[in-house]
């Protein structure tokens, strides 16, 4: 644990993390959370969020700040109570929606640590940053894989649970295409989390999706993989599925994000177009890209 001594002086540093779309995935429960999280497959956005920490005699307490709002902010107040007992001022703006599957709290969650890593001087390497925001993520309920995901970038396949001291991840070789989002509403994923029929739905069409994913790992087939998962597993809404056909009858492949009542789609370039037409019909469609990218200081 970090103190500092300071003559008045306060510090800061500025990081970003990517958003991420899980597609399916299997929940595995362990009493280490080092351990602990899922087994799935996801792709990375190239949208996230950007989070600045400060850390100085000007800071009283420890705040978390979304979108200029004051927060509770769980999963991003263990990080820094994990690695300093200094009270931290945290911003974040999230470019991503927050609580509708797109990764925010895990984005969160590694962005204050990369940043008070950097203020504070604390010498910490990438593995220890992902393992602490792993492990405030599967604490939190707020998510299980998201950051090992986001810490790898592109089309994630996450074949061992578990922080980066015991997780395992490979990529499926993909274009940086373009993803269309619609956002329908918000899924707690604490309470499915906790709902055993549910997890116990989950489980098994996530080992399922897996194993049918190995056999051609390709983007087009995590795509129908994520598509049959969401609908075995009962998460897949009314008005998802209506996307969703919609979708596939415009040259497009969707499904829904897991968790959150939103779908996600992309297409062939050529098919593009006709997608993001027949996806407007539903509302807003928010566009990003399938990202390499991964947490990263940033310069002010």
């Amino acid at each position: 644990m970090y103190t500092y001594e300071s003559e008045g002086a306060d510090f800061f540093a500025k990081a970003y993390a990517p958003g991420h779309i899980t597609g399916f995935f299997q929940i595995h429960e362990h009493n280490d959370p080092h351990r602990k999280g899922s087994t799935g497959c996801g792709i990375v956005l190239n949208g996230g969020v950007t989070t600045e920490v400060k850390v100085g005699k000007s800071v009283e307490n420890t705040e978390i700040f979304l979108n200029g709002k004051k927060v509770e902010g769980k999963t991003t107040r263990m990080v820094v109570e994990m690695m300093t007992d200094e009270p931290v001022r945290v911003k974040s703006w999230a470019e991503i929606p927050v609580g509708c599957g797109f990764g925010a709290s895990g984005a969160g969650a590694l962005g204050a640590a990369y940043a008070l890593n950097r203020a504070l001087s604390l010498n910490r390497t990438v593995n220890g940053l992902t393992e602490y925001s792993h492990v405030a993520e599967v604490v939190n309920r707020s998510g299980l894989g998201d950051v090992a995901a986001q810490s790898s970038g592109g089309v994630v396949i996450r074949l061992h649970p578990g922080g980066p001291q015991f997780g395992s991840v490979d990529r499926i070789p993909a274009p940086e295409a373009r993803v269309f989002c619609i956002v329908l509403g918000e899924i707690s994923t604490d309470s499915v989390l906790a709902d055993e029929t549910a997890a116990g739905k989950i489980n098994a069409a996530g080992k399922a999706a897996m194993l049918e994913l190995l056999k051609t790992p390709t983007l087009e087939n995590f795509m129908h993989q994520a598509k049959n998962f969401a609908s075995s597993t009962g998460l897949m809404s009314s008005t998802a599925q209506d996307v969703i056909e919609a979708a596939y009858a415009n040259g497009g492949l969707a499904s829904q994000a897991m968790l959150g009542d939103t779908v996600f789609a992309v297409a062939p370039y050529s098919q593009e177009f006709p997608l993001y037409e027949a996806l407007q019909e539903f509302g807003q469609v928010l566009e990003y890209g399938i990202s390499t990218c991964i947490p990263r200081l940033l310069y002010d």
